[in-house]
């Protein structure tokens, strides 16, 4: 998906068929032990396995089935008992019981789906999908939902094309449901002003410092402690250079050539809503921004994602290949890396967001001409 909530899917197709192998089970094993075994046990389970993963009317066909299987195998082996009529009894009702948990089930099934719709609409209006392209820039983004209740993330981004350049933004902010939301809206509405009345980038993060600020002293209960990790970035109308201010953000990577780069700052600063812990300056970092390269932004759901052993995941490698010119292939890749390194279970939301400059159609192809190469990601000296 883009941007938006990721739908947890219905269980898997093949668990769908457990209860049928479950009676297929007991057939056999008292086929083969000739009822020396009691497989009454795997009957009676059936029906109660079908009731969180099949539909009403295939837990009754699964108690239907198991009692028939029941009454084969009694008819192939021997005439019918009281014990029998009791077990066969049993079967009946917990086929009844069975189909009453279905019942429940589908009815919390379908209230959390409702929540999560209600999330999902919430979450697009927040934070809508950016545009495909900005002046030079083609962009993707991506929202990815870790967990399947419908609690809305604190992540964000944004892009703006202004009269100063053309200004970024991707920032995690701490908790989630109402008051993360509020937050979010907060620092997107500030940021769409900051980008158009702010001169330079300090400016800007100074007025997302002033809003988160406001924002916590106005606030009560768990807000009061709210603050946000963010990257600002902005690239002037010559795109000449990439300036990032680290709000104690995970770095960006610029991915060209090949190789994927951390943009790390000189100079770590605090998270928006601490800037009065570390003073008034605002560190920026210049960087260059070849033509081609990707710029990736991420949050920790990313960097934080581990597999079975606690290793965190790591996507230097994963970028350090070449791509396409297209930010869409590369957050991709990224997604498909953290899915087999969890196995598919994200730990933390995780919001990306990718850019990727391409050529100057105004102006001629000087690439191949005798100018002086640029390495992809050097810093420059503020």
């Amino acid at each position: 998906m883009r941007n938006g909530r990721r739908e947890a899917g219905e269980p898997e197709q093949r668990l769908r068929w457990l209860p049928a192998a479950l009676l297929a089970i007991a057939f056999v094993l008292d086929l083969v032990f000739l009822n020396n075994v009691s497989t009454f046990p795997l009957l009676a389970a059936a029906p109660v396995l079908a009731a969180p993963i099949l539909s009403l009317r295939g837990t009754i066909a699964t108690g239907v089935a198991a009692n028939a299987v029941g009454l084969a195998l009694v008819d192939l082996e021997r005439e019918p008992t009281r014990t029998d009529i009791t077990a066969f009894t049993s079967l009946v009702v917990l086929t009844v019981i069975a189909a009453g948990l279905n019942v429940l089930l589908a009815r919390d099934r379908q209230q959390l789906r409702t929540s999560r719709e209600v999330a999902a609409a919430v979450q697009r209006a927040v934070l809508p999908d950016p545009p495909h392209r900005v002046g030079r820039l083609t962009v993707a983004s991506r929202y990815e939902v870790a967990h399947k209740e419908a609690a809305i993330g604190g992540d964000l981004f944004a892009i703006h094309g202004t009269p100063h350049g053309i200004r970024m933004l991707i920032a995690d902010v701490r908790g989630k449901g109402l008051e993360a939301v509020r937050t979010v809206n907060a620092l997107l509405g500030s940021f769409r002003e900051a980008c158009l009345h702010q001169p330079d980038l300090p400016g800007v993060v100074r007025q997302l410092e002033d809003r988160m600020r406001a924002g916590i002293e106005e606030a009560s209960g768990a807000e009061t402690e709210s603050f946000a990790t963010a990257v600002i970035a902005e690239i002037p109308s010559d795109y000449s250079v990439l300036r990032i201010a680290n709000r104690g953000h995970e770095a960006p990577l610029l991915v060209h050539d090949g190789k994927a780069s951390p943009l790390e700052p000189a100079t770590p600063s605090l998270p928006l809503g601490l800037g009065a812990l570390g003073g008034d300056e605002v560190p920026v970092d210049r960087f260059d921004l070849p033509v081609g390269a990707t710029l990736v932004l991420f949050t920790d759901g990313i960097d934080e994602a581990r597999d079975t052993d606690g290793v965190f995941f790591d996507p230097v490698p994963v970028l350090s290949r070449h791509f396409p010119p297209d930010p869409e292939v590369v957050l991709d890749t990224v997604l498909s890396a953290v899915s087999r390194h969890t196995g598919g279970a994200l730990q933390d939301d995780a919001a990306l967001f990718a850019v990727t400059l391409g050529p100057d159609t105004a102006a001629p192809d000087t690439s191949t001409g005798t100018g002086t190469a640029t390495e992809p990601g050097r810093r420059h000296s503020a």
